[in-house]
C-alpha cells in the first residue's frame, strides 16, 4: 500500500490584472519545478496564444508544487466576469483560496463575486495585498475595504480571522509585514501550511469523484477533471457515473492523470484529495459523480450559469467567401461548434430556421469573441450578427440581465461618462472622489453596455478603467437607442484608392486603408451623421486631370481606425454583419445592394405599422 501523501489544493482568485498568473509563476519558480538552464516565459500558465496577446487568463489551469512533505495543487483561475462560472466550479475542489487584491485599486466587482463563492463554500481565504511597490499603494485602507467586503458577504468569525500578507508578485516576493525585508515567497508557503489542514485520509471509504471541468485530447477524447473526495480511483476500473438527473450508467475509467509541476502524468491510482484527469467516458459532463459499482453515492450537482448573450453564426456569403479560409461550409461550422461544446459548458448552440445559421449563446461578449477568434485562426470563415441579450420571462414579467459597472475616470471626463450611462438606462449606486479621479458605480442593463466600451475609451481619452459583472435579472428597462452614427457603405467592387478615400474621409472615420479590396455593401467607415452613406472608394483621379508640372497637392489621409473583433461586434447594428476570415475582419450590410436594403427597411416599417 502506498504511503498516504499530504495534499493541499489552493486556488488563486482575484479581479482581472491583479497578478494571479504572475504569483503562480513565483510558486513554480521558487519550488524548483524548472531546471536551472530552462528558459521560462512570464505567465507560464497562460499557455494559449490569445491569453498571451491579451494578458488575461481565459481558461483555468492546474499545476502542482512540493513544499516540505506536502503536495500543493495550484489552480490559476480566470479573472474576467465572462468566465465566472468556471471560477465557481473550481472553488468546490480546493481547500483554501488566496485572494489577491491590488494595493491601490482595492476590491473590484469580480473580487466580490469570487470571494462570495469561496465564503459560501465554507473556505477560509488568505488575503494577499499585491503590488505594494506602487507609488499610490494604500495597503491599510485596502485591508479595511476587504474587511467591509467580508462583512457585506456575511463571513463568519472564523472566515473574518484571515491571515494578511503583502507581496510584489512580479518579483516573487511575499512578506508577513510591510517592514519585512525577505526577497522570496516562503512566507506564503508557511502561511498556507499553518492556515490549512491537509486533506484527511478517507481512502477506505467508498469512491466519490466529482467532475468540475472538462478537457479534450485529439487522441484519447473527452477528459473529466475533478477532485477525488473519498476512496481511491484506479485505472482500468469499472465505475458508476451519476449525472445531475440521477441517471446512472456503468463505465470504465481508462487512464488517470495527475499534475506534477506543469506536466500531466499518468498514474495507476489516485488517492483522495487529489485533483485528477480521467479518460474513457465519452459523455462525461460537469457535475457528474464517479462512484464504485457496489456503493453509488452521488454528490450534489453543480449548477452551471445560464448564458446572457446570443448571436447568430452564419456561413460567409460575401463576394470574398472562400478566398482565405479552409472551412467555409455549414457542416464545418456545425462540427467545430459541437467540438467546442465538449469542453465549453457555458456555451449553448441551437439550430435556426436556416441550415446555414446557428444561434450560439454565451456568458458575454468576451466569451463569444474568444471562440470566434479561435475559429478564425484555425482557418474558419464565418459571418456573425449583432450580439443580443437573452431575456427571461418569470410569472408573466419580462426580465433582462443587469450588470454592476465600476468606472474610474479622470475628473474632467466624469460628466460625460455619467451622462452616457444614464442614457443607457443605468442607475447610479455610488460616486466617490479619489483626488484627480472619480469612481462611479452603476447598475446598467447588459443591452445598454453593448457597444459602449470603445465609446468609453474615447470619452476618457484612454485614461479611464471600466469593470463589470453580471449582478442578476431585473424587469425590462424599456427601449435603448442603438448606435448614433451611420455607416459608410461601398457601392463598388475593387481596390480602394487614395484619391477616393481622401474625399470620403471628410464624411466620417475610415476603417480601411488604400489598396484594401472592397465589395458592394461592405462597410468601410463610420459616417459623421446619423444616417448611412453610399460612397465609391475605388474612384481614381482621371489622368487628364493630373498636371504635368506635379503641382497637385499631396493627399494626406487621416490614419484609419482598424477595428479589433470586439470593436467590430460592438459597432454593428441589427442589419449588419461581421465577416471573419483567417486574414481579415470585415463589416458588411446584411443586404448588400441599396435596392435590397430599401426593400428590407420598407418591410420593417410595414411590420411596425401592423
Amino acid at each position: 500500500m502506498k504511503e498516504f501523501q499530504k495534499i493541499l489544493n489552493i486556488a488563486v482568485i482575484a479581479h482581472v490584472d491583479a497578478g494571479k498568473s504572475t504569483l503562480v509563476d513565483a510558486f513554480l519558480g521558487q519550488s524548483h519545478v524548472f531546471r536551472d538552464n530552462e528558459e521560462v516565459v512570464d505567465c507560464v500558465m497562460d499557455s494559449n496564444d490569445l491569453e498571451r496577446e491579451r494578458g488575461i487568463t481565459i481558461y483555468s489551469k492546474n499545476c502542482s508544487v512540493n513544499y516540505k512533505d506536502y503536495k500543493i495543487n495550484v489552480v490559476d483561475t480566470p479573472g474576467h466576469a465572462d468566465f465566472s462560472s468556471e471560477v465557481e466550479r473550481i472553488i468546490k475542489t480546493v481547500d483554501t483560496v488566496i485572494l489577491l487584491v491590488d494595493s491601490s485599486e482595492g476590491p473590484m466587482p469580480q473580487t466580490r463575486f469570487v470571494l462570495q463563492k469561496s465564503l459560501e463554500a465554507g473556505l477560509r481565504p488568505i488575503l494577499l495585498i499585491n503590488k505594494i511597490d506602487k507609488r499610490d499603494a494604500r495597503a491599510t485602507e485596502v485591508i479595511d475595504m476587504v474587511y467591509d467586503l467580508f462583512l457585506d458577504l456575511n463571513a463568519n468569525d472564523e472566515q473574518l480571522d484571515f491571515p494578511i500578507l503583502y507581496g510584489i508578485a512580479r518579483e516573487g516576493i511575499v512578506r508577513k509585514s510591510l517592514d519585512d525585508t525577505n526577497t522570496d515567497i516562503m512566507p506564503l508557503f508557511e502561511t498556507i501550511l499553518e492556515h490549512c489542514d491537509a486533506y484527511p485520509d478517507v481512502s477506505e471509504e467508498p469512491l466519490q469523484m466529482q467532475v468540475s471541468a472538462l478537457a479534450y485530447d485529439d487522441y484519447i477524447g473527452r477528459l473529466g477533471i475533478g477532485r477525488v473526495y473519498s476512496g481511491t480511483l484506479k485505472e482500468a476500473s469499472q465505475v458508476i457515473v451519476c449525472d445531475e438527473d440521477g441517471k446512472q450508467q456503468r463505465c470504465k475509467v481508462n487512464q488517470i492523470f495527475i499534475y506534477r509541476g506543469l506536466s500531466r502524468v499518468a498514474v495507476s491510482e489516485a488517492q483522495c484529495g487529489e485533483i485528477v484527469m480521467i479518460s474513457g467516458i465519452s459523455d462525461i459532463s460537469i457535475g457528474d459523480t464517479v462512484c464504485n459499482t457496489d456503493a453509488v453515492l452521488p454528490m450534489p450537482s453543480i449548477k452551471i450559469e445560464e448564458p446572457t448573450l446570443s448571436m447568430n453564426f452564419m456561413v460567409n456569403s460575401s463576394p470574398f467567401a472562400g478566398k482565405s479560409g479552409k472551412y467555409i461550409t455549414s457542416r464545418n461550422i456545425k462540427e467545430r461548434l459541437e467540438k467546442e461544446l465538449e469542453v465549453n459548458v457555458g456555451l449553448k448552440v441551437e439550430p435556426t430556421d436556416s441550415t446555414d445559421c446557428f444561434k450560439v449563446s454565451g456568458r458575454g461578449e468576451l466569451h463569444l469573441s474568444i471562440l470566434l477568434e479561435n475559429m478564425r485562426r484555425e482557418g474558419y470563415e464565418v459571418a456573425v450578427s449583432k450580439p443580443e441579450v437573452i431575456f427571461h420571462r418569470v410569472d408573466g414579467q419580462l426580465l433582462e440581465p443587469v450588470e454592476e459597472v465600476v468606472c474610474s475616470v479622470p475628473n474632467e471626463y466624469s460628466g460625460s461618462v455619467i451622462s452616457k450611462l444614464n442614457l443607457r438606462k443605468g442607475v447610479m449606486v455610488d460616486i466617490v472622489d479619489e483626488g484627480t479621479y472619480t469612481r462611479v458605480e452603476y447598475m446598467v442593463p447588459t443591452r445598454g453596455l453593448l457597444g459602449y466600451r470603445s465609446e468609453f475609451i474615447n470619452d476618457t481619452r484612454g485614461e479611464g478603467t471600466m469593470v463589470r459583472r453580471l449582478a442578476g435579472y431585473e424587469p425590462y428597462k424599456g427601449e435603448i437607442n442603438q448606435r448614433s452614427n451611420g455607416a459608410l457603405i461601398s457601392t463598388e467592387n475593387g481596390s480602394a484608392m487614395t484619391y477616393a478615400l481622401w474625399n470620403i474621409q471628410e464624411r466620417g472615420q475610415l476603417f480601411i486603408t488604400p489598396q484594401t479590396e472592397v465589395y458592394t455593401g461592405m462597410i468601410i467607415g463610420r459616417a459623421a451623421k446619423d444616417m448611412d452613406m453610399d460612397v465609391n472608394p475605388i474612384k481614381n483621379k482621371k489622368m487628364t486631370a493630373v498636371r504635368s508640372s506635379g503641382a497637385d497637392e499631396a493627399m494626406k489621409l487621416v490614419p484609419a481606425k482598424i477595428l479589433s473583433l470586439e470593436e467590430a461586434l460592438e459597432f454593428i447594428n441589427d442589419d449588419e454583419l461581421v465577416e471573419l476570415t483567417p486574414d481579415s475582419i470585415r463589416l458588411r450590410k446584411r443586404y448588400l445592394t441599396a435596392l435590397e436594403r430599401k426593400q428590407y427597411n420598407r418591410n420593417i416599417a410595414k411590420n411596425d405599422e401592423e
